[in-house]
């Protein structure tokens, strides 16, 4: 499990104001319905407006994500399962996926919560998907890093202006 090391939550985050899309991948049910659970909490607790939008795949994440934040919403929590099969189709899904949505933030200047699972079996994503015996909860993390991140960008767009 990678999760060692990660940063403790330093509690509620108030996101009054804030317009968040959610953008799930369809595959892998149980893991992506909890990995929305997950940024659900965090995205109720936080006062954020928020709506989710469902996409075939991770694949498909980026352009939507993109579609989102121009349309106006202050950030994007991208929420996806990739499995590991015997082909090379896991290598490029996951790269496209991961470089799309490095890409969208950077060109849009806005954050996306990453939160797209890449992993070696479905046990892997039930652990990480913060179902009831899971060890982590990645769908709340990408909220949580997408929520602290856009307010950090408009506390020094508001101080730079």
């Amino acid at each position: 499990m990678s999760g060692k090391g990660a940063p403790e939550s330093t509690g509620t985050i108030d996101a009054t104001g804030l317009r968040v899309a959610v953008v799930a991948g369809t595959w892998h049910t149980e893991i992506s319905d909890g990995l929305i659970a997950g940024a659900a909490l965090v995205l109720d607790a936080s006062g954020a407006e928020w709506s989710l939008v469902r996409v075939p795949g991770s694949f498909e994440l980026p352009v939507v994500a993109r579609a989102a934040l121009e349309s106006g919403a202050d950030a994007v929590v991208a929420l996806g399962v990739i499995i590991r099969g015997g082909t090379p189709h896991f290598e490029f899904v996951s790269s496209a996926a991961t470089d799309g949505l490095t890409r969208v933030a950077l060109d849009t200047g806005k954050p996306v919560g990453f939160g797209v699972l890449t992993l070696d079996d479905e046990a892997q994503g039930l652990d990480r998907a913060g179902l009831p015996g899971s060890r982590e909860d990645k769908g709340h993390e990408a909220a949580d890093a997408a929520l602290r991140t856009a307010l950090v960008l408009r506390d020094i767009r508001a101080t730079a202006g």
